[in-house]
């Protein structure tokens, strides 16, 4: 039988310019925060690494919180998209604030304005913001195949931003005005243009109803309390594991901050990071558009996923071979072919969460899927904080110095390791969770299961 369909192209493609929103947030923040607090604001790598840790950890409470609520959440416009709309505000002031942080302030100071500023991005404005984005991935559709789609568009849109911004920021903050008015101006700009783009997204689509649930079911829905909420997401085991793969994804992403300082220090050209952006990213998205066709042709997730994070290991192999000896060419090579590998992963993943969203509707009754999507959030900042903070106590073991012409042995030793090596640890673990993460073969085990009972 063939499903429903929900959305029209320019539905799946104004619901994806939604991440091009989130990334001109994020993007500038995970490559270029830590630069500009050490070589801009003067302050202490190490030190601001474990303020964004601490920061990190204590904004991860409110993932489920905000999750729940928005399940709870009765307006016109539905339940995520109110606050997909309105929570970017604060994202844009946010942004422009912890790049203006005012000179005239002493260290402590300092600290003290980063370390408020960066919470109250993250622990209130961009979670609310981003776990009603994600949670639109089930409530604009039922149609899985749809919502695979829609993953690898929103995920295309966000690999064009990073790029985009990885490839014209320090252009960009030289020509605005260099040092701390190059960069609070470039935070305006990007800032403004997110807004813009996140206010389009939200309108472009309509949230849908189930049609086989009763208004019985519904209002029961609505009782369940923060606390019940959060024991129905800690005993689905496919939760936890797609939580695992985020903070392992967002942990390499915050260590990968350090591509500017690799190039800058171990090739001596900054500008490379564009070029190696570009070689990771331009294949993750030619791989993202392939993966509804891939997914829908394998007739798994699971198959497609697992598939290419096996070859992704070689490849990984392949680029610190290639980094060992120097080959900036060797290294372009086979960081195009992993970043093709991983991409469905990348593009599926929020249709593993809607699957996985239906696996507790299937098996407790409870429809939670703004809670359930409180994963990616979570999983973003504890691995956004972990990498980040691990990324500013490596360079200051190392023996960074900030703006040194050269840098010590040990130093470039640990930014070779962090370049290198850590990629490929990562890639290694998530492999091993991919193998476990079967949550389609769940689904269709209970149904059958349940047919058969019903017959």
């Amino acid at each position: 039988m063939q499903e429903k369909k929900y959305l029209k192209w320019y539905n799946k493609v104004g619901y994806g310019s939604g991440d091009l929103a989130a990334n001109m947030v994020y993007a500038l923040l995970t490559s270029f925060v830590m630069i500009y607090l050490t070589d801009t604001v003067g302050l202490n790598a190490g030190i601001a690494g474990t303020l964004m840790m601490l920061s990190k950890f204590a904004d991860g409470i409110t993932d489920v919180f905000f999750g729940s609520l928005i399940d709870k959440t009765k307006s016109k416009m539905g339940k995520a998209r109110p606050w997909m709309l309105w929570s970017y505000l604060g994202n844009a002031v946010m942004l422009v604030a912890i790049f203006a942080i005012p000179k005239s302030l002493g260290d402590t100071a300092k600290y003290a304005y980063f370390f408020i500023a960066y919470t109250l991005l993250n622990a209130v404005f961009y979670t609310a913001n981003n776990i009603a984005y994600d949670s639109l991935t089930s409530l604009i559709t039922r149609n899985n195949n749809e919502r695979v789609q829609v993953g690898s568009i929103r995920f295309m849109f966000s690999l064009a931003t990073n790029l985009i911004v990885a490839s014209i920021t320090v252009g960009l903050v030289g020509k605005l005005g260099g040092g701390a008015m190059g960069w609070r101006n470039v935070a305006i700009i990007y800032a403004l243009i997110g807004l813009i783009v996140n206010t389009i997204s939200v309108f472009s689509v309509k949230e849908v109803v189930d049609e086989d649930e009763g208004a019985e079911k519904k209002e029961e829905e609505e009782k369940l309390t923060l606390l019940e909420s959060a024991k129905l997401l800690v005993k689905n085991k496919y939760y936890l594991m797609i939580v695992a793969v985020y903070i392992l994804t967002y942990i390499q992403t915050g260590i990968a901050g350090i591509g500017i300082y690799y190039m800058t220090y171990v090739f001596g050209n900054p500008a490379l990071l564009g070029t190696f952006s570009a070689a990771q990213m331009f294949p993750m998205i030619v791989g993202l558009a392939l993966t509804p066709a891939l997914v829908k042709k394998a007739g798994s997730m699971y198959k497609v996923n697992l598939t290419g994070y096996c070859i992704a290991f070689f490849m990984r192999i392949g680029f610190i071979i290639g980094g060992l000896i120097g080959s900036i060419p060797m290294m372009l090579t086979f960081s195009v072919i992993s970043g093709l590998c991983v991409s469905p992963v990348t593009g599926d993943l929020n249709a593993l969460i809607a699957a996985t969203s239906d696996y507790t509707y299937r098996t407790k009754g409870k429809r939670i899927d703004g809670t359930m999507f409180s994963c990616s959030s979570l999983g973003i900042k504890i691995g956004g904080g972990l990498g980040t903070a691990l990324a500013g106590m490596l360079l200051e073991a190392g023996g960074y110095v900030a703006n040194a012409p050269v840098q010590s042995a040990s130093c470039i030793n640990m930014l070779k390791f962090m370049y290198l090596g850590f990629p490929f640890i990562t890639v290694i673990i998530t492999a091993i969770i991919l193998s476990r993460l079967k949550v389609e073969k769940a689904n269709e085990d209970w149904d059958r299961e349940h047919a058969v009972e019903k017959a």
